[in-house]
């Protein structure tokens, strides 16, 4: 099967679908054992079933296709700890013609509605739609339902919280000028106004000071007044706003203690619109001066208010700025112009004095965010940095969005922030929060760690190995927030003493426990099945997928490379491209002419030099806000995406037919094509010479030229179907052929005609002094065929 099939299916793309039965045979594989795990992908059919999961009552693991049952004495044996378990009464009716749904041999990924309240609202609708496709256990609903609401067992979460709405904090820059303000107001109105009606709302609003509103306050607009250059505490944010803390009930959350500061839209939309309204730019600053930024204290302000009214629901921390902090914690860049913004370069050479200090204050605030479920979102619209490379562990960590963008009047922002708030079908505001990763294996597998937005929760089991990779040293990751598109990169190896045998099976599962907007608490499953194989077996090489070991190797690029130097990283990947081309390389000794790969390995080495030539690795020409921003969006996206930041796609459009991919080469420039290059991050059309000098002569708009008209359509329209449907949405670019914007597709390029090139044959010239795909190759060749 297809690894993509696969993936509709799992949600899974595994860098090996074959593992060695021996701990120095799966070393030597070089690429890890690894997975991309999209825990939440969108399937074509997922059920879901309004009961609590069956787990096993030795190791956890939920009831899935490969246990063994006896229908006789209602038992089902665990796979993976082959322990013995009784099914619950409601399973009464359960045999081979009358399967429930977890037990379908297609349905290797299941997901449950948790809590009281879904189970009502199942019997409202009648359970009996599904039942003759074998979705639930042979009992009568009423039976069904009351059985397991009554023997539900999650500590009290599965009724805490259902119902209740997410928070949302407004954190708004009032430096920014008239203009932006104004275009940001706009469209911070929009989103309340589109809010349901018990979403909890607040406001925190900054310049050299932090005012919190109190929105519950009617006579007039009443502020806190905090110093922006004070670093606060929790327990000193909630004293100075008079918040005590909510204490929990079961079922319910009792109202904050007399304060107005974060309240349901329905309550406060006339106060927050007029407060929002009425929020004007800051005085002007002295000549020479930036503006009195306290972006770190506003952010502290804001996570102290969720902390003292909400306690671990989920919530959301929106960040809109237009400049770096240059008062109190978090601070980024003096005032005074004289002290120039951080480079690559002064964090190379230990010059950034505030770099240190604050990115261990962020670093802090992560922590606090994690505990309470809070996602900080970044919205940066500047044309200079604004310190999302101190800000981007908290931003990473809670697993929240961040856009580097020039204006809040671009539609750029205006999509980003309307689809943070888009809808399901049924109307409910698409977010999940609170959510955690628990990853169960068989005895023979160890979990190392795991690379992407979330963070180890140090719960170890025998399962968990010694070795760390990324969050490592446990079985239970925690995300703030994830949508269906976040991707976790796992990590495993085998066992030191198994005694497996080839051919038999292992088995990984992954539990994804979250809450749904106010829908309550749900939990997907995904169990998923590969084979132990033998050294030699040809099954290892069949079951390569390059395209997922590449996204894992950019990952861990990316996690060596924030600790240390990019020569460094960059010899890392050259040494193990030569290790696994060796090993995985037909060839004769010595002799580099005689060098093959398979189709299966043939696109990883170029997939290798695309990366290691990548804004990931190389800085230069990018600032550290840019680079942070590039791999914050690379360490969540899923093996597809991955792909297009790697190594990005070129399509022609000609007069000779339909659109066809092209190499990414500079060869592929030709003055009577169009070129529609995706780098994800950017967009661009480019114009041959001649279809550019065309077009300004407006043969286009000519009727006898229509087949003209049309090839300069094609492209603009792909083009806006990209731009469409990402998130955050790249940058489009239109340019022709030697004009100053094309440096976005030719620094992308392949320079296989520089120079120094002897034979151009008026081919496009790229100046570089950047070694080209072939001559790469023929080096790895050279180094592979050694041994």
């Amino acid at each position: 099967m297809d690894f993509v099939e696969l993936e509709a299916i799992e949600g899974l793309r595994w860098s090996w679908n074959s593992w060695p039965a021996g701990k120095a045979d799966a070393t030597a594989l070089v690429i890890p054992l690894s997975i991309m795990c999209t825990p939440l992908m969108q399937f074509n059919e997922l059920p879901l079933l309004p009961y609590d999961p069956v787990v096993c009552n030795k190791c956890g693991a939920v009831l899935n296709p490969y246990a063994r049952v006896d229908y006789q004495s209602r038992i089902w044996v665990c796979p993976f700890c082959q322990g013995k378990n009784q099914f619950p009464r409601s399973y009464a009716g359960i045999g081979e013609n009358n399967l429930p749904a977890e037990l379908f041999p297609t349905y290797s990924t299941v997901e449950y509605q948790l809590g009281k309240k879904s189970l009502t609202s199942a019997s409202s609708v009648g359970l009996n739609d599904n039942w003759g496709k074998g979705f639930l256990p042979s009992a009568s609903s009423a039976s069904l339902i009351s059985s397991f609401s009554s023997s539900s067992s999650l500590s009290g979460l599965d009724s805490r919280g259902i119902g209740q709405a997410f928070a949302s904090v407004f954190v708004v820059d009032v430096c920014s000028s008239e203009e932006e303000l104004r275009a940001l107001k706009n469209e911070l109105l929009l989103v309340v106004s589109r809010l349901p009606d018990n979403a909890l709302v607040g406001l925190v609003t900054f310049d050299s000071m932090v005012r919190v509103h109190d929105l519950g306050f009617t006579e007039c607009s009443r502020i806190v007044l905090l110093h922006g250059e004070r670093e606060l505490s929790s327990d000193q944010t909630k004293k100075l706003l008079g918040i005590h803390n909510v204490k929990q009930l079961l079922g319910k959350a009792a109202a904050p203690h007399s304060q107005g500061f974060l309240l349901p839209v329905s309550e406060c939309e006339f106060n927050i619109t007029s407060a929002i309204e009425d929020l004007h730019s800051s005085p002007p600053i002295k000549p020479g001066h930036r503006p009195q930024r306290s972006m770190g204290a506003a952010i502290s302000a804001a996570v102290g208010l969720l902390e003292g009214c909400l306690i671990n629901t989920g919530s959301r921390i929106m960040v809109f700025t237009s400049g770096p902090a240059t008062v109190g914690p978090g601070l980024i860049v003096e005032s005074d112009f004289v002290n120039a913004i951080r480079t690559h370069r002064d964090l190379i050479s230990g010059r950034a004095t505030n770099f240190r200090k604050s990115s261990e204050f962020y670093q802090q605030l992560s922590q606090r965010l994690v505990n309470s479920s809070i996602a900080l979102d970044l919205f940066a619209c500047s044309l200079d940095q604004v310190g999302a490379a101190e800000l981007r562990p908290s931003v990473e960590s809670s697993g929240g969005f961040m856009m580097l963008g020039e204006s809040f009047g671009s539609e750029q922002f205006k999509k980003c922030l309307r689809h943070l708030f888009d809808r399901d079908k049924e109307g409910n505001l698409n977010m999940c929060f609170d959510a955690t990763i628990e990853v169960l294996t068989t005895k023979d597998v160890k979990i190392c760690g795991a690379l992407g937005p979330c963070v180890s929760l140090q719960k170890k089991n025998s399962s968990v190995s010694e070795k760390e990779i990324g969050e490592g040293g446990t079985n239970l990751w925690k995300l703030c927030t994830l949508t269906n598109k976040t991707c976790i990169a796992f990590f495993f190896q085998v066992g030191d003493e198994q005694k497996v045998q080839p051919s038999s099976a292992f088995l990984i599962q992954f539990i994804t426990r979250y809450r749904y907007g106010n829908l309550g608490i749900r939990k997907r499953v995904i169990t998923a099945a590969r084979r132990w194989v033998g050294k030699h077996s040809p099954e290892i090489a069949a079951g390569f997928d390059q395209e997922a070991a590449a996204s894992v190797m950019a990952r861990l690029a990316i996690h060596k490379a924030e600790r240390g130097f990019a020569r460094d990283v960059i010899r890392w990947l050259d040494d193990m491209l030569i290790r696994f081309a060796s090993k995985f390389g037909d060839y004769v000794q010595e002799d580099p002419s005689s060098f093959r790969l398979s189709s299966n390995f043939s696109l990883y080495p170029q997939f290798m030099y695309y990366l290691r030539r990548s804004q990931f690795i190389d800085v230069f020409n990018s600032s550290p806000d840019e680079t942070a921003f590039f791999r914050l969006m690379l360490n969540r996206e899923g093996v597809v995406g991955s792909l297009i930041m790697i190594q990005p796609t070129l399509s022609q459009y000609s007069f000779d037919g339909p659109p066809v991919p092209v190499l990414l080469d500079v060869c592929s420039i030709s003055p009577d094509v169009i070129l529609l290059f995706d780098s994800y991050f950017h967009v661009v059309i480019h114009y041959g010479s001649k279809i550019a000098q065309w077009r300004k002569l407006g043969y286009d708009k000519d009727p006898n030229f229509e087949s003209f008209r049309k090839l300069l359509e094609a492209p603009e329209l792909d083009a806006e179907q990209l731009v469409a449907e990402r998130v955050p949405v790249p940058k489009l670019i239109k340019c022709d052929q030697h004009s100053s914007q094309a440096r976005f597709l030719l620094a992308k390029l392949n320079p296989s005609v520089t120079q120094n090139s002897t034979y151009t044959d008026n081919s496009e010239i790229i100046f570089t002094d950047d070694i080209s795909l072939q001559v790469f190759v023929e080096h790895l060749q050279e180094l592979a065929v050694q041994g």
